[in-house]
């Protein structure tokens, strides 16, 4: 068994049974965590009149740590979990072993992106998200070669994102078009971290992933062929594999 527990935080608009095809290999060898999200599957949204934030997402992912009794863990994530796994490391940079950055990036929205979040939970607030969530953002999400050969996959990512709360969904895209600019922190850790991106990722490309890769002082880049932004559904043996090759302490 790895040394530090694992835990891996869900992309958007997704929640934690994304993880499932990654589960078994990894749980065999090392303690595999994979919570919910605020507002997004299983996890209530908490009542509060606080502007949304990864900040406030990052404290509920140390609550988590204190409640397991973890005092240090690997911490990765896909997209969103991305993004939140850069807010718990600008939190408490001390919990944290090793970084598994799936399909996501340090840089802040542009202000078009971050309107287009915004509207996007406006109309989850006014219409729900059922149907046309998943249908605007699966040519985004998964490879071409994905949606025409792997129709199951694009079904289970369009059925995690149907059940979703409309409310969880304006929470996260309220968030994550708050978040900063995270690339200065990267370039100031010296903790291990892993950067996966899929070949045909849209999202988060390739050369974004690298740029990544390269502004971490310990960082190390795999691509994956034929996989898009959720490289974990789409090519789960590569991703096993990649984590376990690289896994600190391994």
């Amino acid at each position: 068994m790895a040394e530090l527990p694992l835990v891996l935080l869900h992309a958007f608009p997704l929640d934690a049974r994304m993880w499932n095809p990654v589960r078994e290999p990894l749980a065999a060898r090392t303690r595999l965590i994979t919570p919910d999200q605020r507002g997004l599957g299983r996890t209530k949204l908490p009542e509060t009149d606080r502007a949304p934030s990864l900040e406030d997402a990052a404290l509920d992912v140390l609550a988590l740590l204190d409640k397991l009794e973890l005092e240090k863990v690997v911490l990765g994530g896909c997209s969103m979990g991305g993004y939140l796994t850069l807010a718990v490391l600008r939190a408490a940079p001390e919990r944290i072993g090793g970084l598994v950055l799936i399909d996501t990036k340090a840089t802040a929205d542009a202000p078009a992106a971050a309107e287009n979040r915004r509207a996007i939970a406006r109309r989850a607030e006014s219409d729900g998200v059922t149907g046309w969530l998943a249908t605007s953002m699966l040519p985004k999400l998964l490879s071409v070669g994905t949606i025409y050969r792997r129709p199951d996959i694009a079904e289970t990512v369009r059925d995690l994102a149907d059940s979703q709360p409309p409310s969880g969904i304006a929470w996260a895209q309220r968030a994550m078009a708050a978040r900063p600019d995270s690339r200065e922190l990267l370039a100031e850790t010296e903790i291990p971290a892993l950067v996966i991106v899929g070949s045909e990722d849209k999202l988060t490309p390739p050369d974004a992933a690298r740029e990544l890769a390269e502004a971490l002082p310990n960082g190390e880049l795999v691509v994956v062929p034929g996989a898009g932004h959720l490289t974990p559904l789409e090519k789960p043996a590569a991703v096993t594999e990649a984590i376990l090759d690289w896994y600190p302490g391994s």
